[in-house]
């Protein structure tokens, strides 16, 4: 970090390709669609670079940009009226995808688009929790982060990030049940 922050764009490329796996599954899993994920993580690169200077360097470099490219898949997501499921978009990429699903009942069209649906659901609710609910259970389930490290991201205290947690996963439960049209 101390030759990214020296100008150095090479030492960030390689934080790029350390971080970018990471980056891009984080908003994948908000936004179920591996191509905009892909966009929003680029867009989250380039938010990091240019805002550099606000990196407190007080945790991890890859929990810090966890953080923003979360943020800016949750707006994404807001932005949909619904967020598309992921689907093969080829004949081939169908079939690696089907075969790459265990066998069993969980193999059925219906199934599937039952899941699907419901991880639909779940990523709209999220998308609509105020903040800072949906930071927090975006960073505990999307971006996979402890609640130390969510503490240490927002630099809120340990029993904060609970709290909000708590209270957004009350209100997810709530507009999941009342169908999340709410």
């Amino acid at each position: 970090m101390a030759a990214v922050l020296d100008g150095d764009r090479d030492a960030f490329r390689i934080l790029v390709d350390r971080e970018s796996a990471a980056v891009v599954r984080a908003c994948h899993r908000v936004l179920g669609d591996l191509a905009e994920a892909e966009d929003v993580a680029q867009e989250a690169f380039v938010t990091a670079y240019r805002s550099l200077a606000t990196w407190r360097g007080e945790g991890p470099f890859g929990a810090w940009l966890s953080r923003i490219a979360v943020r800016l898949a949750v707006r994404q997501a807001a932005k949909r009226k619904t967020v598309a499921w992921v689907r093969p978009t080829c004949e081939r990429d169908r079939d690696d995808y089907l075969e790459a699903l265990p066998a069993g009942r969980g193999t059925d069209p219906e199934g599937l688009a039952l899941r699907g649906e419901r991880r639909r659901n779940v990523r709209d609710a999220v998308a609509r929790l105020d903040e800072p609910y949906r930071e927090v259970v975006a960073l505990r389930f999307f971006a996979e982060r402890s609640l130390d490290e969510i503490a240490t991201i927002t630099g809120r205290p340990l029993g904060t990030v609970k709290t909000h947690l708590h209270r957004g996963l009350i209100r997810l439960r709530t507009r999941l049940e009342e169908g999340g049209d709410r």
